[in-house]
């Protein structure tokens, strides 16, 4: 215990050959010129405090605004819409002598919808503040001087300064490793906030500074580096370090970067090169933007028509009103027109006609509705609260739920066509299970995979089905097919009497508590489990509570064949240096024994290779190559008596795979010791070799050893989605959502979990786009582009309908295809495929791919993650989603939503986004109905009176219209409107296409509202005047005035538009009857009040309710009147389209209201089956296929028992 501390002595840099090795000093690198010109003062942070050595601080944001740019960003943001820039110059224009309303009511109502959406705004954004807040408050260990090391927040430290982070902890800032806890200076890295990648890396510290270990050491430590300016590449780092007079060189392998996590290791020292937005992971991330929904852009063109209309209608009032002051003026001497103002005098009809335009604007200024914006703030508030108060997305394990970080965007969630989603920690939680396995040509494992319980499942669904439609057919039938599907479906459930353990799921008794011996081939299944315990590169750490080992592992495969190995017997407890510990149980004596496999060398896992090699000397002196890989590989390099279980493997391995397992394939050599010293050498040579052909020819000596190889056996491990995700993309599959999966995973690992979630499966074609080896850029991209072209032309020419195409493309082929003359023949072919795979992609190139989908198809994109280099595709997509996991925030304080698990995107968008777009869609249709409605009126009515300028109605009657009589109707129709309730959303998944396809708002249906908009008002205003234009209104025979024909023109607005939103909902609480009804009883309550206000305040509308209006028949009659004639049309429309043209929706109320889905369960399950959209991904997609094959199993056996049944026919 040196120095009061356990020093771990385990070197792994001997392990990996490939990864990391034993260098010799190598040159420094020339770090001149542009792009290389940051120099960084070692344990000197003062020489930073001035230019050009000040840097950025480490304080980073992902807000919107800031306290200086709040004020004229948000106003930017407001007065971008072009409703409330038209209010703004009407109520400039409304200080002058040409309104025709007092300033305060039109610059009051500006200022609340504007400060209201402003107020909201800044609370979206304070709340991303202080979430950046907790990330800058964290606290590092930072060297003051004299060899003392305190806390400082993130946000305090600076370049130059040294740190020391502890295990579990994430690196503040991009560092250089100085030294670690262990003595050789290696230490493990996680980064999957950065990468996604949940295994560990390796990172090595110079071995220069290997020896500052400590606090104390770095009393006296100076040094400098000279390096790269910051950029984002993650996987690139060239720099030098100056230290004792001597230069060396600096590699990524010495980089630590921000927002990875150290692990495995007791503490590092390192210091910091970049800081903030300099740092890698910060320089992959973008600008928060800000977004604006489909639906909110196109209201924008509606209000263009709409002011086009508005413009017109002034116009033909203000020629009108010219025409009337030069010809009719005169002859009104009451008007007295030889002593007026320019604006009546009949001399200057131009000039009248002109000022009469500015007044006119804002007369009809009804027509634009400056409450819609106000009105769907409110709404879309509270749709953010339905979403973060949803039962059904609340995590008990995180105890978090779904937040609405920004409401701006709700009605989108109902629109999306394309899902970008990241893999690990969104898709993956990363944990494999060992579930089944072939050895020496027999299959073991009697427990069913999820695929094939699902497809047990259907199966016997649709064989009951059909029995009950045949019923003579079942006594036949349907022994042998429960026979068939029983090993199936039992095995799963006897799983429950058993702990589960992690990692393995295997079940099989011949295997099982050293019964294996008893076995045919006992020798070749302990070599297999030998293999498993002995092929691997991980680490065990002993538990010590429960006394069993635990492995870090490069992977989760290989933890999961570590746990299948100790449950098997084979326990793998030490590893040094050299060699490798199992501990057995003894064939003879059955005691527990331990065995030393001597490490000689190990050839890495790539995705080239697709394999994995260890030569090890065993006990009895014996060498083995030990070797697992894809099948593809190990079986073309097995030797000709090495395939005596070639053809049972192989039919075991398509059984695995159809049943979407991953596999790997056993194999192994006995080497002669004179072979292996020669082979040896070689390897030494390419091993210590300096230069670009080094690579090379490391694989050329390795081809040489991993030949002629004898096959034992197969595995296959089930990858462990998170909870539901294989259930949740084949709903979003059914809705008819494209999925893409971006992952910074090795391709295998990304088409293996593609292969889990049910994005690939057996029989879909994979297109896989590889750049070929080549220094000629262009030859590179040629090959690329022309691998693209022939993809495409293959799809062109495939006649099979039921073909389904996978592209899979990794980052640095994906870097041809994204410039801009390889871009669109690349999305072309990616939106030709049923499922896209990108791996090996940077958080630039996630961005990158988003941004091509968006702009590129034109339609809504959805990007889901939940690390930081899942950042920038977030903030790029239309909407951006979060997931609140263990690793960080960085994604969530990006993103627009977050949930807790990825299954809950199903909700957000099925329930949620289904709901949000109709009501919005809803809102704004009957928003703009009801504004023209209302302001035409007034069109026709200063037409009707000479083009005067006079309003029909009192002020107060205008000012109550929007912001209290219809207001609140059309809140709750946004709020709390549902077509179909949120368990027939998820039973019927296609209805969700009502948004992608904007059947409830694109141009016809607004253009018919609009019409109906017009309709009403036609009916409003001539039904009144014919009614009371030339009769006696009161029963003492007066006629009516202005003020009564204006209050039973209201009347009958409060009534039809109240009628009308009513006819619009297709779902009733008390609260829609309290603010439809309520409105119309509010507006009597108002009127009876007003009227009994002083003559001074109500004017002309003093006791005109209890006076006037309420003991005239003819009132109340015209009131029914017109109510019935404006709604009639739209009546008569809606009960036409349910009896001849429904829609989807419709169909499903009228089985609801019929009770038809609890009476006829059949017909509702057929309806269901029916309201899926045709998809070649998916889960449901999977187990048609597996059903196809079972189905097919079945009908081989019938034939063939029919065969033996039939009697012999002569020849």
């Amino acid at each position: 215990m040196a120095r009061g501390r356990i020093r771990a002595r385990l070197r792994r840099s001997q392990l990996y050959t490939f990864c990391i090795k034993p260098r010799a000093q190598e040159r420094p690198h020339p770090v001149e010129g542009p792009g290389y010109s940051r120099i960084v003062y070692c344990n000197q942070p003062f020489m930073h405090k001035r230019k050009p050595l000040k840097y950025r601080s480490n304080y980073i944001s992902t807000t919107k605004y800031n306290f200086i740019t709040f004020l004229p960003k948000a106003l930017y943001e407001q007065f971008h819409r072009v409703a409330n820039l038209y209010f703004l110059l009407a109520a400039i224009i409304s200080v002058t002598p040409l309104s025709p309303f007092s300033a305060v009511s039109m610059i009051a109502p500006l200022a609340f919808v504007v400060g209201l959406s402003m107020a909201k705004e800044a609370l979206e954004d304070w709340r991303r503040f202080m979430q950046d807040m907790k990330v800058n408050s964290r606290k590092v260990k930072v060297h003051k001087g004299e060899g003392i090391f305190g806390d400082k927040a993130w946000q305090q430290a600076q370049v130059g300064d040294v740190v020391k982070v502890e295990k579990d902890q994430f690196f503040p800032a991009d560092l250089l490793l100085l030294s670690s806890s262990y003595e050789d200076g290696i230490c493990y890295v996680e980064t999957m906030n950065l990468d996604g990648e949940t295994n560990l890396k390796v990172k090595r510290a110079l071995e220069v500074t290997l020896s500052l270990d400590e606090d104390e050491a770095f009393k006296n430590f100076n040094a400098i580096i000279k390096c790269e300016d910051p950029n984002p590449s993650l996987y690139t780092f060239i720099g030098n370090f100056e230290y004792d007079r001597q230069v060396y060189a600096i590699d990524p392998s010495q980089i630590l970067l921000r927002d990875s996590k150290l692990r495995n290791t007791a503490f590092v020292y390192g210091v910091v090169i970049f800081t903030g937005h300099d740092s890698k992971v910060m320089q992959n991330s973008t600008k928060s933007p800000s977004k604006r929904s489909t639906i909110e852009r196109k209201m924008d063109y509606i209000i263009y028509v709409l002011f086009s209309l508005l413009v017109v209608i002034s116009f033909i009032s203000s020629v009108g009103f010219a025409v009337k002051t030069k010809f009719y003026m005169p002859e009104w001497w009451y008007m007295q027109p030889q002593d007026t103002d320019d604006y009546y005098n009949p001399e200057k009809p131009g000039v009248s006609g002109a000022t009469h335009l500015i007044t006119a604007l804002m007369l009809y200024g009804y027509l634009i509705p400056i409450s819609l914006y106000v009105s769907i703030e409110v709404v879309k508030v509270l749709q953010a609260s339905f979403i973060n108060q949803d039962i059904q997305m609340y995590d008990e394990e995180t105890r978090k739920t779904a937040q609405a970080r920004t409401s701006n965007l709700n009605e989108e969630l109902g629109q999306v066509d394309t899902i970008l989603s990241d893999k690990t920690g969104t898709l993956t939680c990363n944990q494999m299970d060992f579930l089944k396995c072939s050895i020496a040509g027999t299959a073991y494992g009697v427990r069913a995979s999820e695929v094939e319980l699902a497809a047990a499942r259907q199966m016997a669904i649709d064989l009951e089905d059909q029995d009950s439609e045949r019923p003579s057919v079942v006594g036949q039938r349907g022994k042998q097919q429960e026979i068939e599907l029983e090993t199936v479906v039992t095995s799963k459930d006897e799983k429950d009497n058993k702990p589960a353990i992690k990692g393995f799921s295997f079940e099989d008794s011949r295997l099982m508590n050293g019964k294996w011996l008893e076995e045919p081939n006992a020798d070749v299944i302990m070599l297999f489990f030998q293999i498993l315990a002995v092929c691997h590169t991980a680490i065990p750490e002993l538990n010590e509570e429960t006394g069993s080992y635990t492995y870090e592992a490069e992977s989760p495969d290989e933890g999961a064949f570590l746990v299948a190995a100790r449950e098997f017997g084979f326990e793998f407890f030490k590893r040094t240096q050299s060699s490798v510990f199992i501990r057995e149980r003894d064939s003879a004596s059955g005691q527990p024994i331990e065995r030393e496999f001597k490490i000689l060398n190990m050839l890495e896992f790539t995705s080239k290779r697709k394999r994995m090699t260890v030569i090890v000397r065993n006990e009895e002196g014996q060498i083995l190559l030990l070797c697992k890989g894809a099948d593809s590989i190990i079986f073309d390099r097995l030797s000709k008596n090495g395939r005596l279980y070639l053809e049972d493997t192989t039919r075991h391995l398509n059984d695995y795979g159809e049943a979407g397992l991953r596999t790997l394939a056993l194999a192994y050599r006995k080497l002669e010791e004179s072979e292996y010293s020669a082979w040896n050498d070689e390897f030494q040579k390419a091993k210590t070799s300096i230069g670009a052909d080094r690579e090379t020819m490391l694989e050329k000596v390795a081809e040489m050893m991993e030949r002629d190889l004898i096959l034992i056996g197969a595995t296959a491990v089930e990858d462990k989605l998170q909870k539901g995700v294989p259930q949740c993309i084949d709903k979003l599959a059914q809705a008819g959502l494209k999925i893409w999966v971006l992952t910074g995973d090795k391709m295998e690992t990304a088409i293996n979990i593609g292969y889990s979630c049910s994005l690939l499966r057996q029989g879909m074609k994979q297109i896989c786009i590889t750049a070929v080896s080549s220094d000629a850029k262009e030859v590179i991209k040629e090959d690329i582009l022309m691998q693209i072209t022939n993809a495409s032309q293959m799809i062109k020419l495939e006649k099979d309908p039921h073909a389904a195409f996978a592209l899979i493309i990794e980052g640095k082929t994906l870097a041809y295809a994204l410039e801009d003359d390889a871009k669109q023949l690349f999305l072309d072919l990616a939106v030709d495929c049923a499922s896209v795979i990108c791996c090996r992609v940077s958080p630039k190139q996630k961005a990158l791919v988003t941004r091509l989908v968006k702009e590129g198809t034109g339609k809504t994109t959805l990007a889901i993650g939940d690390g930081a280099n899942d950042v920038g595709m977030i903030q790029e997509a239309d909407i951006g989603v979060g997931i609140s996991g263990v690793e960080g925030m960085q994604a969530v304080m990006a993103s627009d939503f977050s949930i807790a698990q990825f299954h809950f995107l199903e909700r957000l968008l099925v329930v949620h986004g289904h709901w949000c777009y109709k009501r919005i869609a809803q809102m704004v249709c009957y928003f703009f109905y009801k504004n023209i409605a209302f302001g035409l009126t007034l069109f026709y009515f200063e037409a009707f009176a000479g083009f005067s300028g006079q309003s029909v109605y009192d002020d107060w009657y205008m000012i109550l219209f929007n912001v209290v009589l219809t207001s609140l109707p059309v809140i709750s129709l946004g709020a709390f409107e549902q077509d179909v309730s949120s368990d027939v959303c998820l039973q019927f998944p296609a209805l969700y296409q009502q948004g992608p396809r904007n059947l409830f708002f694109d141009w016809q249906r607004i253009l018919g509202w609009m019409g109906n908009g017009l309709y009403t008002s036609l009916m409003i205003f001539f039904l009144n005047i014919i009614i009371f234009y030339d009769q006696a209104f009161s029963a003492i025979g007066q006629t009516a005035d202005m003020a009564v024909l204006g209050t039973t023109m209201f009347t009958c607005i409060i009534w039809a538009l109240n009628c009308q939103i009513a006819l619009t909902m297709s779902h009733f609480t008390w609260i829609q009857h309290l603010f439809i009804w309520g409105s119309i009883v509010t507006w009597y309550l108002f009127l009876f009040v007003y009227g009994m206000l002083s003559p001074t305040i109500s004017g002309d509308a003093y006791q005109i309710l209890v006076e006037a209006l309420a003991p005239a028949p003819i009132y109340w009659s015209a009131t029914l009147l017109v109510t019935v004639a404006c709604n009639l049309p739209y009546f008569a429309h809606i009960s036409f389209q349910r009896c001849f043209h429904p829609l989807d929706h419709h169909i499903i109320q009228e089985i609801k209201y019929y009770r038809k889905d609890v009476e006829d369960q059949r017909m509702w399950s057929r309806e269901r089956s029916k309201a899926r959209q045709k998809t070649k991904i998916g889960f449901t997609a999977r187990v048609d296929a597996k059903i196809r094959q079972l189905r097919g199993k079945l009908q081989k056996k019938q034939q063939s028992s029919l065969e033996m049944r039939s009697p012999l026919t002569p020849p």
